[in-house]
């Protein structure tokens, strides 16, 4: 039996860093006259819920195997998504759940396609967390690509480790340090 508390303290991770993008848009709503509490009750919500995860699960073990990688990759695509969803269910232009969750799950994959009509008078908040989305969507493409490529055996990888005089428990503190500066 596997134990997935650090899928789960890692997904708890991904949700404050979420929530805590949710704060970004309010300053443009604050800047452009667009006050709601869409985003702010949105990243309340999402960084309880991060928080929650996070401190549920403290005595992880700090290693993840390809079961554990992949579980956490489909957690946290669907996760971001739910929670991404959340300020445009909540604002001004009254999406309806499954539209919010296709905007958001379009942002985080970034393929760009959007439902909103008239995208151009849209509130300026939302415009930008659709952006933040999209962002966020393609660091968490670069980075699952270069912390699971490496567990999998896959990418050239293989022929570090192997060259290496060093333990490969070094590859994923590398990966951690090269993601931390994409952002």
């Amino acid at each position: 039996m596997s134990n997935y508390k650090t899928v789960f303290f890692t997904l708890g991770i991904l949700q404050i860093i979420l929530g805590v993008s949710m704060f970004i848009p309010i300053i443009v709503q604050f800047f452009y006259s667009e006050i709601d509490s869409s985003f702010f009750g949105s990243s309340i919500v999402t960084i309880i819920f991060g928080t929650l995860f996070f401190l549920s699960n403290l005595d992880h073990d700090k290693k993840l195997n390809l079961q554990q990688a992949f579980l956490l990759t489909a957690l946290s695509w669907i996760s971001i998504a739910v929670f991404g969803s959340l300020p445009f269910v909540f604002s001004s232009i009254e999406l309806s759940i499954t539209d919010s969750f296709f905007e958001s799950m379009s942002g985080i994959t970034t393929t760009g396609s959007t439902i909103i009509s008239d995208l151009e008078n849209a509130p300026k908040g939302l415009l930008l967390w659709r952006a933040i989305l999209q962002w966020l969507g393609g660091i968490g493409i670069i980075v699952m690509a270069i912390t699971l490529m490496p567990i999998m055996n896959v990418g050239g990888m293989q022929l570090f480790k192997i060259s290496s005089n060093d333990s490969s428990e070094k590859i994923l503190p590398k990966s951690k340090e090269i993601a931390l500066r994409l952002i």
